[in-house]
């Protein structure tokens, strides 16, 4: 084999082994991808169905229960317009409270009921996220042009 051979060789083995690893990266990516939704968009059937998503807002005053294991957790999430049953197995952030803003990631079972394998609460008074403070500054739009 000509050394002209051998390096079109190795120049083929390199760009199969980047392609390789690229697609490795590029699927565990995909894997990892989580999109944000609200209550609203839930209940108008916007997110994927079998995939993990996170859902975010405010929790509803007077919603959080615990069941008689002492680790689940039952309560709403809402962004004013709608409302969303949530249910979580496990610890909760400190910070998580009536009235206060939070996360849950995880996926819709067939009842409607969001089952979250991750709870995160805003740290402070002053923080939300992004995305729930314009999905509720959208609701609160909404729910004006509709009184009027």
């Amino acid at each position: 084999m000509k050394a002209r051979h051998k390096r079109f060789l190795l120049i083929g083995i390199a760009l199969a082994l980047l392609g390789g690893a690229t697609t490795l990266v590029l699927n565990a990516f995909n894997d990892n991808l989580v999109f944000f939704f609200t209550p609203t968009e839930v209940a108008d059937g916007k997110v994927p169905k079998g995939q993990n998503f996170r859902v975010g807002g405010m929790v509803e005053s007077g919603s959080i229960e615990r069941l008689e294991d002492g680790l689940t957790v039952r309560f709403t999430i809402t962004d004013t317009a709608k409302t969303l049953p949530v249910v979580y197995k496990g610890a909760l952030p400190d910070l998580f409270k009536d009235g206060k803003g939070a996360v849950a990631q995880g996926k819709m079972d067939d009842s409607g009921l969001f089952i979250a394998s991750e709870v995160l609460a805003k740290h402070d008074e002053n923080y939300m996220p992004p995305e729930a403070k314009a999905a509720i500054d959208k609701a609160h739009e909404a729910a004006r042009t509709m009184k009027q």
